[in-house]
């Protein structure tokens, strides 16, 4: 797969910056919804949902369509794949073993205190 186009990874990871668009994805990642059931369990309206929906099909993580006079929303794993196929790209650094960190933090901090005193 080609690397994504710059303008694509903003408007993916633009959508992704929102926590309300990252737990309709979650959402959306058991099974496709109807648009009112995807609304229902956040206290905003319906309106307000359309638009968060509206930014996640633009950035490509979603798609939206009518069946009926009902409309559906399901993940589109082509825009995931975009913004993963970047990341791997920073795959070639070793993972950061954050337990190690913070003990190499607490010993800096523990002999920083004994050369101030």
């Amino acid at each position: 797969m080609p690397a994504p186009s710059p303008d694509r990874l903003d408007l993916i990871f633009a959508a992704l910056a929102d926590p309300t668009r990252r737990k309709v994805l979650s959402m959306l990642l058991e099974d496709d919804m109807a648009v009112s059931d995807v609304a229902a369990p956040f206290e905003m309206s319906l309106a307000a949902i359309s638009k968060h929906l509206a930014v996640l099909a633009a950035a490509g993580l979603i798609r939206q369509e009518r069946r009926g006079r009902i409309n559906w929303c399901m993940l589109d794993p082509e825009g995931m794949r975009a913004a993963s196929v970047w990341m791997q790209g920073f795959g070639q650094f070793d993972p950061v073993d954050l337990d190690e960190f913070e003990r190499f933090l607490d010993v800096q901090m523990r002999e920083w205190g004994e050369d101030q005193a």
